[in-house]
């Protein structure tokens, strides 16, 4: 699996709205200042990731974005996806049946992307916000936090 800007733009947002105080809005400009984004760029995954269910916006002077479900609602996987990223093995590749390698290592890519699968859509939002608060807590009162 690769992960593109886009997986890891969208996952650095979704856990600094997570680790904002519950109800907070985060407006574009702050996350993208927090977490050293391309806030243009940043926007338009927002929208993506708002069209998935996975924030809410707030439009106005006051608006922005927070979290549409508890973080341990949200996986890893559910992130990816809304903004495209796969990790499908060999996407239009047919094997050739009739010859045992090409089957049995198409199998093998098969099976792998589903462990593969299940493994990011088994991690929470949630368990990435502990993550995140446990280094912080490892560097002291004064850090700040960056994905």
């Amino acid at each position: 699996m690769k992960l593109t800007k886009r997986g890891h733009y969208s996952v650095k947002a979704l856990l600094d709205l997570s680790l904002q105080a519950p109800g907070h809005l985060a407006s574009v400009k702050a996350i993208a200042q927090r977490q050293n984004l391309p806030a243009p760029y940043l926007e338009k995954l927002l929208i993506e990731l708002r069209r998935a269910n996975l924030v809410v916006s707030v439009r106005g002077v006051q608006g922005g974005y927070r979290l549409a479900r508890p973080a341990a609602d949200i996986s890893l996987g559910e992130i990816l996806a809304a903004v495209g990223e796969t990790a499908s093995p060999l996407r239009s590749y047919a094997p050739d049946i009739s010859q045992a390698e090409d089957w049995v290592t198409f199998s093998i890519w098969k099976r792998l992307h589903e462990k593969m699968k299940e493994a990011v859509y088994g991690i929470s939002l949630e368990d990435l916000y502990y993550d995140a608060r446990s280094w912080q807590a490892s560097q002291g009162e004064n850090a700040s936090f960056v994905v």
